[in-house]
C-alpha cells in the first residue's frame, strides 16, 4: 500500500510542474496566469510567449503525462502486486493529470489537462491493447473540428466526449473506461468559461500567425 502511495503522489508531482508558468518567468518575466486567457497551458503559451515556446510548452506537457506512464509506470509496477499493473498505470496517468489541472505550485490553479491527458492516452497505448484505435480516431477527431473552426477549447471539448465513447465502442477496459468518463468531465468542467464564450460567439480563433518577438 505504501508503494501505491508513493506512486501516486509521484505521479501528482511530476504532472504539477506548471511548465507554462515557469517559460513565462524564465522567457518574459511574465505570470502566464496574468495574461490572456490566464490558463497556464501550451495555448495560452502560444499566444503569449510566441509560437516556439508554446510549441515546447506543448511538448513538455505531453511528455510528463507520457513519462509517468512509460518510465514510472514500469518502476513502480515491479514493487506493487495489490494491483494489476494496468490499472496502476490508468491511476497514475490520472493523478498525473490532476497535478497540471491543479498544481501544488501554483495554489492548484494549474491547466487544462489537454496535452497531459494526450501524454498518458499515448502511453497507455503501449500498455492497452486495442487503445491505439481510440486514440488514432480521437486525434482525428480533435483536428477536423479544429481546421473546421480554429478554436482549440471546441477541438479539446470535442475530444474529451468521443472518448469515453469510443472507449465503451473499443470494449476497452472497464477501469479505462470509467477514468475516460471523468477525464470527460475534467475537460468540460476546465472549459466552462470556453463554452460561455462559445455560445456568446466571443471564443478567440488560433490561426498560428508570426510568433511574438
Amino acid at each position: 500500500m505504501l508503494w501505491i502511495i508513493v506512486a501516486l503522489l509521484a505521479s501528482y508531482f511530476l504532472g504539477s510542474i506548471p511548465t507554462a508558468y515557469l517559460f513565462g518567468k524564465v522567457l518574459k518575466g511574465i505570470d502566464i496566469r496574468k495574461v490572456g486567457s490566464g490558463n497556464v497551458g501550451a495555448t495560452n503559451a502560444m499566444r503569449a510567449l510566441g509560437r516556439g515556446p508554446g510549441v515546447v510548452v506543448l511538448v513538455l506537457d505531453i511528455l510528463k503525462g507520457f513519462i509517468t506512464v512509460i518510465f514510472l509506470g514500469n518502476y513502480f509496477a515491479d514493487k506493487i502486486t495489490l494491483l494489476q499493473a494496468q490499472n496502476l498505470f490508468i491511476l497514475m496517468g490520472l493523478c498525473c493529470i490532476c497535478g497540471h489541472n491543479w498544481t501544488v505550485f501554483l495554489q492548484f490553479k494549474g491547466g487544462k489537462g489537454i496535452a497531459t491527458t494526450f501524454g498518458v492516452l499515448l502511453g497507455l497505448a503501449f500498455k492497452v491493447s486495442g487503445l491505439n484505435i481510440v486514440i488514432e480516431l480521437i486525434i482525428l477527431i480533435w483536428f477536423i473540428v479544429f481546421f473546421s473552426f480554429r478554436m482549440v477549447s471546441l477541438a479539446s471539448i470535442s475530444a474529451a466526449v468521443a472518448l469515453p465513447t469510443l472507449s465503451l465502442f473499443f470494449r476497452q477496459p472497464l477501469g479505462l473506461v470509467l477514468v475516460s468518463f471523468l477525464l470527460c468531465i475534467f475537460v468540460i468542467f476546465r472549459h466552462k468559461a470556453n463554452l460561455e464564450r462559445i455560445f456568446q460567439g466571443k471564443e478567440p480563433r488560433l490561426y498560428f500567425k508570426k510568433s511574438v518577438s
